[in-house]
């Protein structure tokens, strides 16, 4: 096989759909409209290599303002692995971060490599837990698009390293994308929650909300009107309260993965809060 002339480049919007495919094929689910809301975060953000003329590797790293970038859809097609195009891809890849910190889910086996290779500081552990949908919708919930989107900003960027008021815009009017949120009596935000529909099932993407008892509520929320059909949850493993709500309602886990920063130093986020990450290709 000739790899010698490996081309590494931006992808277009549609190619990105070739990242959300792989993506799929490797278990990760990707939601059915996640490019729509992932590629205009960062337009140039998006990169492949490419073998003549053909897309053999795919990663993003996404700068979502001048201190912080995420990284995602790291895969190299498994005929051209082992020849070096991911390591290449990837250094690519995170010069367009420039300075910022580059955050980034990657799998548990290969953290050694990531960590020695590609410049990455292990965090900690995320988990996918697996349910059934059905149950009562709760009283005391409101649609998330009905919410002051100035507000939703703020309490989502408490949450996350960055501000990202254009990807969040997209998420919560989305088509298949079901938000709800949970106001006190002044309308101050004490948290929100995302459903959205995946390959398979649906996948529950941001979970914020100040404890285990406002997210349980949201979760019942999310999931009421979907019986039987399983949802998918990403908990942070440091968050004891996410871990004992999975573990309560008989959750099933289906894989971790490795939350990594390219800075030894804890990146500020109060995880006891995030029940739910909003993405693993996306942060």
């Amino acid at each position: 096989m000739n790899t010698g002339n490996v081309r590494f480049r931006q992808m277009s919007r549609d190619e990105v759909g070739i990242a959300v495919d792989w993506a799929a094929r490797e278990g990760w689910n990707p939601g059915l409209s996640d490019a729509a809301c992932f590629y205009p975060v960062d337009p140039k953000g998006f990169f492949c290599a490419e073998v003549d003329g053909k897309v053999v590797g795919t990663a993003a790293v996404v700068n979502y303002d001048d201190r912080f970038s995420f990284g995602g859809f790291y895969m190299v097609d498994p005929a051209y692995r082992d020849h070096g195009i991911g390591m290449q891809l990837a250094g690519h890849a995170m010069a367009h971060a420039g300075t910022r910190v580059i955050g980034f889910d990657g799998v548990v086996a290969m953290v050694e490599k990531y960590e020695k290779k590609g410049g990455l500081f292990l965090h900690y552990n995320n988990a996918r837990y697996e349910g059934l949908g059905g149950g009562t919708m709760p009283s005391g919930l409101v649609p998330v698009r009905d919410v002051s989107f100035s507000d939703l900003a703020d309490y989502d960027a408490a949450h996350f390293p960055s501000r990202r008021e254009e990807f969040l815009r997209c998420w919560i009017h989305q088509e298949g994308h079901i938000g709800l949120a949970k106001l006190d009596n002044g309308g101050k935000i004490l948290g929100y929650g995302v459903r959205r529909v995946c390959r398979t099932g649906h996948k529950i993407g941001p979970l914020f909300a100040r404890d285990r008892a406002t997210a349980e509520l949201l979760l019942d929320g999310l999931v009421a009107d979907i019986p039987g059909e399983p949802f998918f949850l990403d908990i942070p493993v440091p968050n004891t309260g996410a871990v004992g709500l999975v573990q309560d309602r008989k959750m099933v886990p289906v894989f971790y993965t490795a939350r990594l920063y390219t800075r030894p130093e804890p990146v500020p986020l109060p995880l006891d809060e995030i029940f739910g990450v909003t993405t693993f290709e996306l942060g």
